[in-house]
């Protein structure tokens, strides 16, 4: 039953003020016997965090994903470096030349901006070379690990109508709390109700309002892949034909139920790859199978395995707090 109920706070976190009472009845089970098992996984650390997940660039933010090129002996001072800025939420190294990949936003109001920022990062860590890798189509981006093995291989994905909101002060402040872990109880959200002064009706509706909008991509729990069981994750690049036929092949990449997160980004001269996808699987042979299986329906001139060899950092950026200008100030010359 752990697997199941691990499965669903995944996909669709019941936004109601009791949440694990809903998920109780529907699998014929008890409240308590449901928060025992969260809590459980949660002191394992096979969960995460569950929370909202906020859309960066819809939030204002300027984001990328970055590779610099770091020599094997500068590579611990160059992380340290990186980490220690507030818009970097994942940081690894992978098997390839350009080892260190990470991702970068900076905030709506960024002095320096996004290029200059990775320029001084380069700068300070001494970077051989870098490139930036900005999303130019996003396909998914939905980390649903399939614990039960029931999921099919492929699944369809849904193309979303985005509304406009006019962000409001209650909003901004909603975004700043439900961005957080919330604690493993009946009412996990009875905290920010009562510090905002809101009811439970209003707190939804502006959660819905921030989903329908697109800054909120969704709520829900988000596990750590490697504790869960799914230890060969990897991201996998493809030279695929740009324009009307790259968005084609990219749709279909993005239907892989094992596939997370699908991206076209640019190509460069010592880049030829530009459509992206993290693969997720239990064992290094499951992985590879998918991207074989993967391979058969991609049409591309070339694709690469990149596989995480060490994690430096995997956090979520936390919005519209004060660390950003701390360290601009630190860092304009």
């Amino acid at each position: 039953m752990t697997d199941e109920i691990l499965s669903r706070i995944q996909k669709k976190f019941p936004l109601v003020a009791k949440p694990f009472e809903v998920i109780a009845n529907e699998l014929n089970m008890s409240e308590e016997e449901v928060l025992k098992i969260l809590q459980e996984q949660k002191k394992a650390n096979i969960i995460r965090q569950t929370s909202a997940i906020f859309d960066t660039k819809r939030l204002g933010y300027k984001s990328s994903l970055v590779a610099f090129k770091i020599p094997e002996d500068k590579i611990s001072a160059a992380v340290k470096i990186i980490n220690a800025h507030p818009g970097v939420s994942h940081n690894y190294e992978r098997n390839h030349e350009f080892n260190i990949w990470f991702t970068m936003a900076v905030s709506p109001d960024s002095k320096l901006g996004l290029d200059k920022t990775i320029e001084i990062l380069a700068k300070l860590t001494e970077a051989d070379d870098y490139i930036m890798l900005p999303t130019l189509k996003l396909f998914k981006i939905n980390v649903k690990l399939n614990t039960t093995g029931k999921d099919e291989k492929k699944e369809k994905v849904k193309k979303v109508v985005h509304t406009e909101i006019e962000m409001t002060p209650l909003h901004q402040a909603i975004v700043e709390r439900a961005q957080y872990d919330i604690d493993m109880v009946s009412e996990p959200f009875k905290k920010i109700t009562d510090e905002l002064n809101i009811s439970y009706d209003k707190f939804f509706e502006i959660l819905k309002e921030l989903q329908e909008s697109g800054m909120m991509r969704r709520f829900a729990s988000i596990l750590n892949h490697r504790k869960a069981g799914f230890n060969a994750n990897a991201m996998v690049v493809w030279d695929v034909e740009e324009g009307e036929k790259g968005e084609e092949i990219g749709a279909n990449a993005a239907s892989f139920s094992a596939v997370s997160h699908c991206y076209l980004r640019p190509k460069y001269a010592n880049w030829p790859y530009n459509l992206f996808t993290m693969v997720h699987g239990k064992t290094k042979e499951e992985t590879n199978g998918i991207i074989a299986e993967m391979a058969a329906e991609i049409p591309s001139k070339t694709h690469m395995p990149l596989y995480s060899s060490r994690e430096f950092k995997k956090v979520r950026i936390e919005y519209f707090t004060p660390e950003f200008a701390t360290w601009e100030a630190q860092h304009i010359s």
